[in-house]
Order: C-alpha cells, then sequence, then structure tokens
C-alpha cells in the first residue's frame, strides 16, 4: 500500500532487504486528513442545520412516503399504511388467481382444526380459535407487506397467553364446576386472553409509532429458533393429559415441564384407555401424513389434508359409536353460529397483562418479520418491519374486540400457503371464506369431534420446531458462540418458561456480543515486499517491519467497555508504562521489536464508533506517546469517530498533520520521518 523505492528495512528474519515497487505503479504525496479535505471537499459546504427535535423527527418519518402536503402526498401515504392499494391495481388476475385460491382454501382448511387446537392450549372454548383464525388474517390481508405470509393461531404464542390466563383466573380449588360455573370461568378466561390481545397490539401499536421495526434484529435468528423448539417441547407435554384422557390442572410458572411429567405420571393408571386409543390412531395418522407432504412437497399438487381427514373420521367415529356417553371421551360441543359482539377488554386488567403482554409482542414481530424476510428473499421483494408493526398492532387490536386471543405468522400455515401455490395477500381472503363458512354454517358438524383429537393435531403442527434441532451441528461448525446461545435459550425456555427463556436468551445473545468486542485483539502490521499491502504479521514471516516503526490495527468500537483493553494493548505493543517493561513484542521479528518504538501508526479503520470515554482513552495515550518520545499518527478514522475524538481535546496532543487518510499515507510519512532515505520526499503507491 505504501513504500519507499529501494529504502532499506528489516525481513522477516532480520536480514535487510530492499523493499520493491509494485509494477507499473505511479506515486503521490502522503494526504492528511486536512490536505484530503481542501482537495475534496465542496467548494461551499452546506451550513449545518439545528438538531432536530425527536418527535418531529418521528413525525416525520411517519409522514416520509407522503412527500408533500397535497392530495398525491396524501394517496402515497394511505398506500403506503395500506399496501392493499398498491399490490391490488397491479395483481396478475389469470396467472395468481388460481394460485391463491387453491392455497386460501387449503390454509383455511387447516385453519379449522388447528385453531380449535391452539384454542385449548390458550385454556379457552375452541370457537374462540376459529375467531381468531378469521379477524386477523383478513385485517394482515389488508395491512400487512408479507406477500406469502400466513397468520392466525400460533402454538408458542397460545402456550404463553394460556400460561397468563391459567395464572390470572385459576381453577377454584373446589374442583368440580357446575355448567354454569364452567360457562363463567370460560367467560374470563376468554375476556383475559382478549385483553392480552389489546395489550400486546397496543405495545406494538406504541413501537410503530416509535418506528421501532430495528429492534427485530435484537431477536436474532438463534434465538427465535431456540424459543420456537423450547416451545414445542412445552406444547407436547401439556398436550399429554388430553392425550390420555386426565383431567389434571394445568402447571405454571418456572420448571412447569417438569411438574405437569410428575403429575401425569402420577395420575397415569387413571388414563381413560379410550381416549388414549383415539389419540393413538391419531397420531399414527398424522405423523405420517406430515412426512409425506415433506418428502413429496414437489410431486403432490397440494398437500394431503391429514388433520381434515383425521377431523372427520374422529367425529363420525365418536357419534356413531357414543363414545362420549359409553366412555367419558370429552368432545368439542356444540360451536355457536355466528360473531360474538363487539367487546372493549376489561381496562381494570390491563396493569395485570402488561408484564405478559410485552414478551408476547415481541414474538409475534420477531417470528413474523423473520418469516416475512425469508420468503421476502427468496421471491425478490421487500417487506417494511415498520409497517409490519403496524399490521400485526392493529390485528391484535381489533381481534381482541371480538374476543380473539393473541396471533401472528405461522410457520406451519406459511409453508403450506407456499406449497400449495399462493402468491399474494389475496390467498388469506379465501382462507377466510373457509373459516366464515364453518362459523355460519358447520360449526354443529364439529359437535362430536374428541378433544384428544385436538391435542394431536397440536403435537403433529410442532414437527417443523422440533426438527430445527437438526442445524445444531451445522450451527457448532459454523459459529460456536451461535451455537451457545441457541443451547443457553432452549434449556432456559425447557427449565423456567416460555417467557422467562426469551429474556435469558436475549440478554445472553447481547453479553456475546459485548464478549466478541472485548475478545478482540490489537494487530500489529508488516508491509508484504512488492506490494502496497500491509497485513498482520502473524500471518506470514515473509512480511516486512521497518525497525523503530510500529503499525497497529484495533478492529473493534472504541467504548467504555473496551477502553480497558485498548490500553492494555497498545502499553504492551508501543512499550509504555508496566505493561509494556520487559515484555517481548507478541509479533514482528526480533529485531524490530528490540528497538523502541519512534513512529506509531494506529489504523482506526476498524473503530466504528467511539464513546466519550474511548474517546479519552485515545487522548491520554496521544499524551503518553508525546512524554515517551513516541511519534503518534491516526489513519483511516470515520467522520463520526474523527468527530468524537477532537471533541474529547484530541487535537490539542496532536497536530492535524498526524492524521490520514490510509494506513498507507501515515506509513509513508513515518518512513520519511525515521529517515530511511535521503529523498526529502516521500512517495505513496498508487
Amino acid at each position: 500500500m505504501s513504500g519507499l523505492r529501494s529504502s532499506r528495512t528489516s525481513s522477516g528474519s532480520g536480514e535487510a532487504s530492499h523493499l520493491k515497487s509494485p509494477l507499473d505503479t505511479k506515486t503521490r504525496q502522503p494526504l492528511t486528513e486536512t490536505g484530503f479535505q481542501q482537495l475534496f471537499r465542496d467548494a461551499e459546504p452546506e451550513p449545518e442545520l439545528p438538531a432536530e427535535p425527536r418527535l418531529s423527527r418521528l413525525c416525520r418519518l411517519w409522514r416520509r412516503p407522503a412527500g408533500t402536503c397535497s392530495w398525491l402526498g396524501a394517496w402515497r401515504l394511505l398506500q403506503a399504511r395500506l399496501p392493499v392499494l398498491c399490490w391490488l391495481p397491479r395483481y396478475r388476475w389469470r396467472a395468481w388467481m388460481l394460485g391463491d385460491a387453491v392455497a386460501g382454501v387449503t390454509v383455511g382448511v387447516v385453519h379449522v382444526p388447528q385453531g380449535m387446537a391452539f384454542a385449548l392450549l390458550t385454556s379457552v372454548p375452541p370457537v374462540f380459535g376459529l375467531y381468531t383464525s378469521f379477524f386477523p388474517v383478513l385485517i394482515y390481508s389488508l395491512l400487512g407487506t408479507g406477500r406469502h405470509l400466513s397468520t392466525g393461531t400460533f402454538a408458542v404464542l397460545s402456550l404463553m397467553t394460556g400460561s397468563a390466563v391459567e395464572r390470572l383466573v385459576p381453577d377454584p380449588v373446589a374442583g368440580n364446576l357446575s355448567g354454569s360455573e364452567r360457562e363463567q370461568l370460560d367467560a374470563q378466561r376468554v375476556g383475559m386472553a382478549a385483553a392480552v390481545a389489546f395489550g400486546s397490539g397496543t405495545l406494538m401499536l406504541g413501537m410503530f409509532v416509535l418506528q421501532l421495526g430495528v429492534l427485530s434484529i435484537f431477536l436474532s435468528e438463534p434465538v427465535v429458533k431456540a424459543l420456537t423448539s423450547g416451545a414445542a417441547l412445552h406444547v407436547l407435554v401439556s398436550q399429554l393429559p388430553s392425550l390420555l384422557g386426565l383431567s389434571l390442572p394445568r402447571q405454571i410458572g418456572c420448571f412447569s415441564l417438569f411438574k405437569t411429567l410428575a403429575a401425569v405420571l402420577t395420575a397415569l393408571p387413571q388414563s381413560n384407555l379410550a381416549e388414549l386409543t383415539i389419540s393413538a390412531l391419531s397420531l399414527a395418522l398424522l405423523v405420517p401424513v406430515k412426512e409425506l407432504n415433506v418428502r413429496f412437497r414437489d410431486r403432490l399438487p397440494t398437500p394431503i389434508p391429514g388433520e381434515v381427514v383425521m377431523v372427520l373420521l374422529a367425529s363420525v367415529l365418536c357419534y356413531t359409536s357414543s363414545l362420549d356417553t359409553r366412555y367419558n371421551v370429552q368432545v368439542v360441543g356444540l360451536l355457536p353460529e355466528g360473531f360474538p359482539q363487539p367487546l372493549l377488554p376489561s381496562m381494570v386488567e390491563l396493569p395485570r397483562i402488561l408484564a405478559d403482554s410485552l414478551p408476547i409482542a415481541l414474538v409475534t414481530f420477531a417470528v413474523s418479520t423473520s418469516l416475512a424476510s425469508i420468503y421476502a428473499d427468496k421471491y425478490n421483494y421487500t417487506i417494511d418491519p415498520n409497517q409490519e408493526l403496524l399490521a400485526h398492532g392493529v390485528s391484535n387490536l381489533i381481534s381482541s374486540l371480538f374476543s380473539c386471543f393473541p396471533n401472528s405468522a405461522t410457520l406451519a400455515t406459511t409453508s403450506l400457503l407456499v406449497d400449495a401455490g399462493g402468491n399474494t395477500q389475496l390467498a388469506g381472503l379465501f382462507s377466510c371464506m373457509v373459516v366464515l363458512s364453518v362459523l355460519l354454517w358447520l360449526g354443529p358438524f364439529f359437535y362430536y369431534l374428541p378433544k384428544a383429537v385436538l391435542a394431536c393435531i397440536n403435537i403433529s403442527s410442532m414437527r417443523q420446531m422440533f426438527f430445527q434441532m437438526q442445524e445444531l451441528p451445522q450451527l457448532w461448525h459454523i459459529s460456536r458462540m451461535d451455537f451457545a446461545v441457541w443451547v443457553v435459550t432452549w434449556v432456559a425456555v425447557v427449565t423456567l418458561n416460555v417467557d422467562l427463556g426469551l429474556a435469558v436468551g436475549v440478554v445472553f445473545s447481547m453479553m456475546t456480543v459485548v464478549c466478541r468486542t472485548q475478545r478482540v485483539q490489537c494487530l500489529a502490521l508488516g508491509l508484504a515486499e512488492g506490494t502496497e499491502l500491509y497485513r498482520p504479521l502473524r500471518e506470514s514471516h515473509k512480511l516486512l517491519q521497518v525497525p523503530g516503526l510500529c503499525i497497529l490495527s484495533y478492529p473493534t468500537p472504541l467504548y467504555f467497555g473496551t477502553r480497558g483493553q485498548f490500553r492494555r494493548l497498545l502499553e504492551w505493543h508501543l512499550g509504555l508504562g508496566e505493561q509494556g517493561k520487559g515484555y517481548p513484542k507478541p509479533d514482528g521479528p526480533s529485531e524490530a521489536a528490540a528497538e523502541p518504538v519512534r513512529v506509531a501508526v494506529l489504523d482506526f479503520s476498524g473503530v466504528t464508533f467511539a464513546d466519550a470515554a474511548g474517546a479519552r482513552e485515545v487522548a491520554q495515550l496521544a499524551s503518553r506517546c508525546q512524554d515517551a518520545g513516541i511519534h503518534l499518527l491516526l489513519a483511516q478514522c470515520s467522520a463520526s469517530v474523527l468527530e468524537t475524538l477532537t471533541r474529547a481535546g484530541l487535537l490539542n496532543r496532536i497536530a492535524p498533520e498526524q492524521l490520514f487518510v490510509s494506513v498507507q499515507d501515515a506509513a509513508a510519512h513515518a518512513l520519511e520521518r525515521l529517515d530511511l532515505t535521503g529523498q526529502k520526499i516521500c512517495t505513496v503507491w498508487v
């Protein structure tokens, strides 16, 4: 990168050598930051505007798509907030209509049994799962930007909501309830689940107003996958009482999974053999059908609706054999026709459910945004994370008025929609038509559906989440730190519960980021002979190092957490203070390391930001170098880092001529200062 023609340096073996310049190269003088600005800055720099208040900036960002205050601007704003106005006029009716219709009907058919099954996870009657499979899907079709996203009931959210509902509205201590008491308890639980949906929707709308779509990056892929995989195990264990026909109270709080297992093992002799037989037969049908749909996905025109077949067979068998009366098999019962009256959730309950609504809102946003991004990248379109916040916030908020529980995008139905040929959000409207037909006309046909079948549907729908553990060997090979994040999150979710496990996973993931900045080493650079490249000396013994010159690269942000490490590493390399006395330098040849450092070049190209503590550390380093007789040069500082260093008083300790635009320029100036050549002007290869 930089060098002097015919200048003498020390090679890796300690012998003198001549630097060879690259072929067909030109030379120029070293450029400082000041010189670069004089040559290349605009003739009349724009005046600096006063700082804009945060509230005004947020309002401007929210109005950005509108452009100007006009009818055209208002229309653009409406299109940005109501994406259906953008994609519907451009809809390719002949090319996409059939695929959307088939995919929508297929997903709708799966929504019916799956919605009722996930309602049991939420501890509410099955019909409310149908409501949650209708209203949110309809709203997201109008507001969402994910063309291939399928929303509705999601097992992880149902489990989290059910835990909150059971804690806030527990079963009476007496145990046996009359019909009216059971209805009253169910009504209270439905209201609590709707309040949780209202709270999570309100939180997501608040995040949208503050433009916090960027928060999705804090829920990394290992955290999300470990969360869903661990929650799948919770779903499996929580459904064991229904599979065995046991009436057990739901365990909540930490170690609930182990408490449930212990309760099931204790009550195992009391299992209902009829429900156990139904569960075994249901799983024997559902699991192979799921496997066939995955293995022959390219050959099948549409996935086999195993859930629908199982629902029909079980309902007919229960009706013809009177299993509900003869063997005490629990059935779904009567599904009310139509829709519930709109009802605002009790505002008194909101403070109690706020702690439960926050993790549900975060999981909703993280799962939905990551799933939408996967298919957006696959099919070459973009999504807007902030608009997704608006879509899911409004979806949860409005659907809660119709007694729906929290909802989000779902892994299984999204994959099913794509495999069935879905192209746009219009598929969601066809899905709503299927659920609507069940709510209006087909509800009585599900009266004799055994609840054990719904439990089996819950378990079989977890297949994708269980098989996420197969990625662990590959994750270990790629990044052991991400592997650790996955394992810690999974263990926390399984051992504690989903809410605390999510918090542990996020905190641990953030800690790994901090630890990675702490473990970065300061690298000594040397010149590759015959080139203009400076590389770490540890990479090769053939790299050249000039006696008295130390070129260091610090490739990590400089903030309060790394300032101590920065100080120790620089003392080690430059021989400052007690840390640098009496220790051989870890890099470089012995001859170069033996001579005291006279000129030091710090490559700041890897310092993406610096805070006040880090900037003061650099200023103190400059003072210590000046006292020790070391000429300190800084190279390739970004504009923001350089501004922070300047405000910390760095230019009071070094001159502007000691700031260079690149390592090459700084090294060329350093060689001139070391007087390794008789030339009066040092040059840089270009």
